[in-house]
C-alpha cells in the first residue's frame, strides 16, 4: 500500500445497535487503524445528583461534547494522537482514566454522531452509514446495556421508547444523506467490510488494499 501524505480518516455513523461496533472492529484490524469511540464523548454529569443524571437525553447531539469531539479528530487527521475520554455508563460520568489512540495511515472515527456536524463531516475521507430497523436495534440494545452497562431490560425498552428512536429520526437517520457508502446491519459483516475495502481502495486509487478484502473474517 502506498504511503499516504495524511492519515486517512474513515466515519462510520448509525442508528443505536445497527452494528456500528462490530463493522468498525473487523475493520480497524485489517487496516490496523485505531477507532475514536463517540461513545465516551458523553458530556461529565458528575456535577449533578443521580437522579438528574438518568433522566437526561442521552439520543440527543447536545449531550456529547462536540467540540472536543471535533477538537481530537482534527488532531488525528493532522497526525497526533489524542487523550480519548472513556464514560461510566452505569453512573454518568467521566471516567478518571483516559486512553491514548495514537494517529495512524487509517483512522476510524465510529459512533451515532459520526456524520452529523458539519466540521466533523469535513475532517472525514469517507463516510459510512450502517442502517438497521428498530427492531433489530432494540433487541440487540437490550443484550448490550443488560450486560455490558448495567442497565435493567425494562429501563432500556423505556428509553428506546421515549428518546432513542424518535430522536434517531430526527437527528440520525438525516444523516444518511451525507453518506458515501450505505449498508445494511443485518447483512452479513463480512460483506460490509468488503464493500469498504474495495470503496476506499477506489477512492485511493490504490488497488493494493482492494487485495486485503479476501482476509475478512468469516
Amino acid at each position: 500500500m502506498e504511503r499516504l501524505s495524511k492519515p486517512y480518516l474513515i466515519g462510520i455513523a448509525g442508528p443505536s445497535c445497527s452494528g456500528k461496533s462490530e463493522v468498525a472492529r473487523r475493520l480497524a484490524r485489517i487496516l490496523r487503524a485505531p477507532t475514536l469511540a463517540l461513545d465516551h464523548y458523553y458530556r461529565d454529569l458528575a456535577h449533578i445528583p443521580f437522579e438528574q443524571r438518568v433522566q437526561t437525553n442521552f439520543d440527543a447531539p447536545e449531550s456529547l461534547d462536540r467540540e472536543l469531539i471535533v477538537k481530537h479528530v482534527g488532531a488525528l487527521r493532522e497526525g497526533a494522537a489524542v487523550q480519548q475520554p472513556t464514560y461510566d455508563f452505569a453512573r454518568h460520568v467521566r471516567a478518571a482514566k483516559t486512553e491514548p489512540i495514537a494517529s495512524a495511515p487509517f483512522v476510524l472515527v465510529e459512533g451515532l454522531f459520526a456524520l452529523y456536524w458539519p466540521e466533523l463531516r469535513d475532517l472525514l475521507n469517507v463516510r459510512i452509514y450502517i442502517d438497521a430497523a428498530h427492531e433489530v436495534c432494540l433487541q440487540r440494545r437490550i443484550f448490550r446495556d443488560v450486560r455490558e452497562r448495567g442497565r435493567t431490560e425494562d429501563s432500556v425498552r423505556t428509553q428506546y421508547a421515549a428518546t432513542v428512536e424518535p430522536m434517531c429520526e430526527c437527528h440520525i437517520t438525516p444523516t444518511q444523506a451525507h453518506a458515501d457508502l450505505v449498508l445494511s446491519g443485518v447483512a452479513p459483516v463480512k460483506q460490509s467490510v468488503y464493500t469498504i475495502l474495495i470503496y476506499v481502495a477506489g477512492h485511493l486509487g490504490d488497488p493494493s488494499l482492494s487485495r486485503l478484502a479476501p482476509s475478512v473474517e468469516d
